[in-house]
């Protein structure tokens, strides 16, 4: 029997590898950690005690539309507080009326999942659901 214990990391392909680097750091805040030497472009950020990896690749596959899809791919992240996640989005620009479609956010403050959901897209067009435990 395999005994999964978590999960480890989760893989998103980017285009531009510093465009990305930028999103991943000034508007989600992530710690950007150490990566092994591998033979293409990439980078790696803590995510609690789990990792994210961006990859850049030959023939990496996109979505097309620049803005969050709740029931497309994606990545969710947990947060201590959905309405500082909210004040701190808005602080850099991104809100559900904001002008540039990439900035766009789709808010579900009292989802069907029992928790609240806030949606976002990065440089590439991943979507990025930031969660947390309950509304505050």
């Amino acid at each position: 029997m395999l005994k999964i214990e978590s999960i480890h990391h989760v893989s998103l392909p980017v285009s531009n590898l510093e465009r990305s680097r930028r999103f991943y750091a000034e508007v989600l805040e992530l710690q950007e950690i150490e990566r092994p030497p591998f033979d293409f472009p990439g980078a790696w950020y803590a995510l609690g005690d789990r990792q994210l990896h961006l990859i850049v690749g030959h023939r990496s596959t996109f979505r097309e539309r620049a803005a969050p899809d709740s029931r497309d791919v994606h990545v969710a992240i947990r947060v201590a507080s959905w309405s500082h996640a909210l004040e701190h989005l808005a602080a850099k620009g991104y809100r559900p009326d904001a002008v540039d479609p990439p900035r766009r956010t789709i808010e579900k403050p009292a989802g069907t999942v029992g928790y609240p959901q806030v949606f976002v897209i990065d440089p590439d067009h991943n979507t990025i659901e930031i969660n947390a435990e309950r509304l505050d």
